[in-house]
């Protein structure tokens, strides 16, 4: 071991030999891998070992098929066997509702350009004739879905980093994690402190323990996870073909060959968070005592499914933990306020995801940027909310149950909130408004006063909603609505140099002094890194606005681009909120409120300017997301109540209606307004 390296990744799991490898394959060679005891070591010895190419967000989809893609290669350059058997699944649907999901998640994935077919329920028994068909609708078959060696696998990346020339350390713990002034950090092992230009917290179920080494706690605890393994099944023994991998989503189980028996996971409804804080040190090849009465509700359907399982022994039962996020995905990127700390854990899907996670990860230290946007596995997808004892207790659990559950558009989920609210939240309360969540904010929905019992159905159609929604857009298209615009993110930028730093920063020319303009921000490449727009309030002062779940986002990537003097950039999200009132009677509302020429030569569209409401100082800006006239008015969060409450009076006169954010968005769609979704 060397005391200086370009780069040091923590963690020989998987995922940290994904990096090493993807590093060493992209060129660099000054760099070493530094793994606690063995390789595999924590949760990928005794992972199952599946593989799919099938994933709801389609850049998150083509990294699983170039992990997939990508396991010939590594067993081809290192030598060493994967044992990889591309078996194809099956997905069983045993209900209306399941199948007509089914056939929603083919469309889907027809749209990725991923083909699945649809089978009968006598296919499946002919593909698989273990599976107990006679409640059965159908299901989805794919012909990518697999399984290989986790310990095989992951000797193939680490052997083919170290043919390129990247180094191993086992048996070696770091200690501690250091800053140093030039951006560089001090990795302090067992063996001796190292000089690292990078370091890559790859820890697996000790990435939390590991991040706050460096000072940063992220949002990734340990979970435990079932499964057992059977007997040889004399059918399976003399057959030469192999049956597929089988996904019973109604039941919670997944079955999958096992040499000449079967392995048959469960994803109970009632999971346990093993060691939130991250696993112990001395953990490694150890399992977790199983416990089979918590996880007998999904066994029994598991046993009346697959028919066989009732008259075979159980070779072995498997209770190991493995690491969920608040959503389920992973935590990739580099780490919001550290230089040169990058995080690539809480990979729950390794073995589909191992290789795509690698890559972007070594595309981003070494080229400013991953090739795929890989938003949804972004370590700034979070706020330091996500990393609440409580909060990551509770959303790592509902991700886990909820890998089988059907997922619907718009569905609202429960655990972690409430958690943070608008100056204004009960009186959206007590108008009858129904609560999204954005970024842990608790945002309106819709609005159904006089009915607090009211609850909407997920669903694939239409929802109970639909017509609440509908009188709202109604409202606003033809007289005014007001909506809490709380969670829309404010960032104040300030300086002599401001000004240019934005021109650098911003693909637009910046606006004159109380004007607005439309802002995307784009990354060296000319790939859309942000979707803001700016007023110029002063000739050194501006404001940024944009999407409020990309405040960690957003701040990383001004404060990776900010210059050493002249400029300073503020999130306001915690210091000021807004109202925006919307519709063809908006200014003449207004008009009540304000003493400001509001005409539209005096105050034309894409302006801004500071005007006294109610003794509120508002910053308002003449701009809507409905694309009705409107205004959006944004005042201190200690102003909000008389704002609202200004507005109600005066707006009486005009049939002044609240309305939430599908509304919102539903007259944007039909303006024709764009959104940059991540």
């Amino acid at each position: 071991m060397k005391n200086h390296y370009r780069a040091v990744v923590i963690g020989g799991g998987v995922i940290g030999a994904s990096v090493l490898y993807h590093l060493a394959k992209l060129g660099w060679k000054d760099i070493v891998l530094i793994e606690r005891k063995e390789l595999t070591a924590g949760s990928t010895w005794h992972a199952a070992g599946g593989f799919h190419p099938l994933n709801n967000d389609i850049n998150i989809s083509s990294l699983q098929a170039y992990t997939i893609n990508l396991y010939k290669d590594i067993q081809r350059e290192s030598g060493q066997d994967i044992s990889m058997v591309q078996s194809g699944s099956i997905i069983l649907a045993a209900n209306p509702e399941r199948w007509e999901y089914v056939q929603y998640m083919r469309t889907n994935f027809l749209t990725m350009g991923i083909e699945t077919r649809l089978v009968t329920p006598d296919e499946i028994k002919e593909i698989c004739p273990l599976v107990d068909i006679s409640d059965l609708h159908g299901g989805l078959w794919d012909q990518y879905e697999g399984f290989l060696d986790p310990h095989g696998t992951t000797m193939a990346y680490a052997k083919s980093a170290e043919n390129r020339g990247a180094e191993i350390v086992l048996r070696n713990r770091v200690i501690d994690l250091n800053p140093r002034p030039e951006g560089a950090w001090d990795v302090v092992t067992e063996q001796g402190t190292i000089v690292a230009e990078h370091v890559i917290n790859a820890g697996g179920l000790w990435a939390r323990k590991v991040g706050l080494m460096a000072g940063v706690n992220l949002p990734v605890s340990p979970l435990q996870h079932h499964y057992l393994v059977t007997e040889p099944i004399p059918e399976l023994a003399a057959s030469k073909k192999i049956i597929p991998t089988v996904l019973d989503l109604d039941g919670f189980t997944y079955m999958r060959p096992e040499r000449k028996g079967l392995l048959m996971g469960v994803y109970e409804l009632n999971p346990k968070v093993w060691h939130l804080e991250g696993a112990p040190w001395d953990y490694g090849m150890d399992l977790i005592p199983e416990e089979i009465d918590r996880i007998s509700p999904q066994l029994i359907k598991g046993f009346e499914r697959f028919p066989v399982l009732n008259e075979i022994g159980i070779k072995r039962w498997v209770n190991g933990a493995f690491t969920f996020t608040p959503d389920g995905n992973p935590l990739v990127g580099p780490v919001p306020g550290l230089r040169n700390f990058w995080v690539a854990c809480g990979v729950m899907a390794g073995f589909s995801q191992g290789g795509g996670v690698g890559l972007s990860l070594a595309q981003w230290i070494i080229d400013g940027e991953p090739e795929a946007d890989i938003f949804g596995m972004d370590v700034a997808r979070y706020g330091d909310f996500a990393s609440q004892d409580c909060y990551l207790s509770e959303t790592a659990r509902q991700s886990y149950s909820r890998r089988f559950v059907l997922t619907y558009p718009n569905e609202e989920l429960p655990a972690g909130r409430p958690l943070d609210f608008s100056p204004i939240h009960d009186e959206m309360s007590d108008s009858g408004a129904q609560f999204g969540c954005i970024w842990a904010l608790e945002v309106p929905l819709f609005f159904v006063p006089g009915d607090p019992e009211f609850q909407e159905t997920p669903t694939l159609k239409r929802s109970n909603a639909f017509d609440i929604i509908g009188e709202e857009v109604h409202a606003v298209r033809s007289k005014v609505g007001m909506v809490d615009i709380t969670g829309f993110s404010r960032y104040e930028v300030v300086g002599p140099g401001s000004a240019k730093w934005l021109d650098t920063l911003l693909a637009c020319r910046l606006p004159k002094v109380g004007g607005m303009r439309l802002a995307p921000m784009l990354t060296p490449s000319g790939r859309l890194a942000g979707d803001l727009t700016v007023m110029r309030l002063d000739e050194n002062r501006f404001w940024l606005m944009g999407s409020y779940y990309l405040q960690a986002w957003h701040m990383r990537w001004f404060n990776d681009h900010l210059p050493d003097s002249g400029v300073s950039v503020r999130n306001l999200c915690k210091e000021w909120s807004g109202i925006s009132i919307a519709g063809p009677e908006s200014r003449n509302l207004l008009e009540r409120i304000a003493p400001d020429d509001l005409s539209n030569s005096a105050f034309p569209f894409m302006n801004c300017r500071r005007i006294n409401i109610n003794g509120c100082e508002a910053i308002v800006a003449r701009v809507s997301v409905t694309g009705e006239l409107g205004y959006e008015i944004n005042v201190s969060d200690n102003h909000m109540k008389t704002l609202y409450s200004t507005l109600c009076e005066a707006g009486t006169e005009f049939d002044i209606r609240p309305f939430g954010f599908r509304a919102m968005n539903s007259t944007r769609l039909e303006k024709g307004y764009g959104s940059w979704s991540r």
